[in-house]
């Protein structure tokens, strides 16, 4: 993956840290700064991903591109085994000291030199004992991981170099009946994936085109979701969301 060492950063690490397990009065302290009602509701992504599936219980789930691993946790409210798997070393080694009910200490990046310690932590010990991380190639997972009743990818696809790839692992991954949750904010940027591996048309039409003899589309939706860089200046993005069944 092109580019892939910025996601090594001690500065992504906080940011994903916050992103993933921050309180909203961390994210908007209150410091006078008016922040829009459309920030607000943009919190709370990892959840609201996982939260496309059926609240029904069952075996086996994959979360590829779990970054620090909140929807790793996520998932597992619901799932016997969840696995999570990133390419970043820094990210798995994050989330599996939160697996293991370790706190970890980050900072909050306010202005300038001006920082904010805050502290992440996982959910409860049943939700951490349900969780595994690897650190892995989304695009070269080992042959004996399996398959799964659910797989989750979140804002992972347009981070891919040979996104395609991907989508055509898929069948082998998500087991008859099973569900498919992916997320995307259809930023095609050529550092990450070269611009002849991009979608022709729109990134949903891409996608009906690699999935439909395997999948059928149960909803087609869009989630945002906020990555604060400072006091006074954040990333507002908006995923489409697709939720897929897998042919019986």
């Amino acid at each position: 993956m092109a580019d892939a060492n910025i996601y090594e950063s001690p500065r992504l690490l906080d940011e994903y840290l916050l992103f993933h397990f921050a309180e909203e009065n961390d994210i908007f302290p209150a410091n006078g700064i008016g922040y829009p009602a459309a920030m607000r509701e943009a919190t709370g992504f990892t959840e609201r991903t996982v939260g496309h599936f059926k609240q029904s219980p069952v075996e086996r789930g994959l979360d590829l591109g779990c970054a620090v691993g909140a929807s790793t946790f996520a998932m597992a409210r619901h799932c016997a085994e969840v696995i999570g798997i990133d390419y970043s070393h820094a990210f798995i080694h994050a989330a599996g000291q939160l697996q293991q009910g370790r706190e970890i200490r980050y900072r909050r990046h306010d202005e300038g030199h001006h920082f904010t310690e805050l502290t992440a932590a996982a959910p409860d010990a049943e939700a951490r004992n349900r969780c595994a991380f690897e650190q892995g190639d989304a695009l070269n997972l080992r042959g004996d991981l399996g398959s799964f009743d659910r797989v989750h990818a979140a804002n992972l696809l347009c981070r891919l170099n040979r996104p395609v790839e991907l989508l055509k692992q898929l069948p082998s991954l998500v087991r008859p009946g099973g569900e498919l949750v992916l997320a995307t904010p259809c930023t095609w940027l050529g550092e990450f994936t070269p611009p002849e591996q991009w979608p022709v048309g729109s990134t949903a039409e891409w996608l009906r085109e690699n999935l439909q003899n395997h999948f059928s589309l149960v909803k087609s939706t869009h989630e945002p979701f906020l990555i604060r860089e400072t006091a006074r200046k954040f990333q507002w993005s908006s995923s489409l969301v697709t939720v897929w069944e897998k042919s019986s």
